[in-house]
């Protein structure tokens, strides 16, 4: 183990316990830690030497718009620059959706580095959930916009990571 694991393991168990009732909306009701684990698990495998609170970040990145869990909290558990990640890709939940999907795409070339490599790793995930294993009650029409969105978002992020962007496309390429 490095001496990294242990903080890891850390926000792996914390997720775990936060998002324990939550679910996707896939027909299996797949528990939701599966998704922020195939977050973290993409990213760290495309992206050499990613720093560890990268990771973490990732592993919390839903936690903020999804539980009760403060940025506080998480700066108090995780350290400020996990804290300072998982609050730069959460959306503010008290916003309508479209108003939400709208400032993705406008605050997306503002992100960091690190950012940016967590929200690529996000929608290349999240794109692969849809085209495998969509929302039960989506039609066709809204897993293209939700592609098509997607791309709108990771476009304005383009030359953060070549492996990264490639696994999007690849992604994206199973558009229904």
């Amino acid at each position: 183990m490095t001496s990294s694991t242990p903080l890891l393991l850390h926000a792996l168990a914390f997720a775990a316990d936060r998002h324990r009732q939550q679910r996707r909306k896939d027909a299996q009701a797949t528990p939701y830690i599966n998704h922020v684990i195939a977050v973290a698990r993409t990213l760290a495998a495309a992206v050499h030497d990613v720093p560890t609170a990268v990771v973490c970040a990732a592993v919390l990145h839903d936690i903020i718009e999804d539980t009760e869990t403060t940025a506080q909290e998480l700066q108090s558990l995780f350290g400020e620059e996990v804290a300072a990640l998982v609050q730069e890709v959460s959306d503010d939940k008290t916003l309508p959706k479209q108003e939400r999907k709208r400032l993705q795409i406008a605050h997306a070339p503002q992100l960091t580095h690190s950012a940016r490599l967590i929200k690529l790793a996000d929608k290349i995930c999240n794109l692969q959930d849809v085209s495998g294993s969509p929302p039960a009650d989506w039609p066709l029409q809204r897993k293209q916009e939700y592609f098509d969105w997607s791309k709108a978002v990771v476009d304005q992020i383009r030359g953060t990571h070549t492996t990264l962007e490639a696994l999007f496309d690849d992604a994206y390429r199973l558009r229904p």
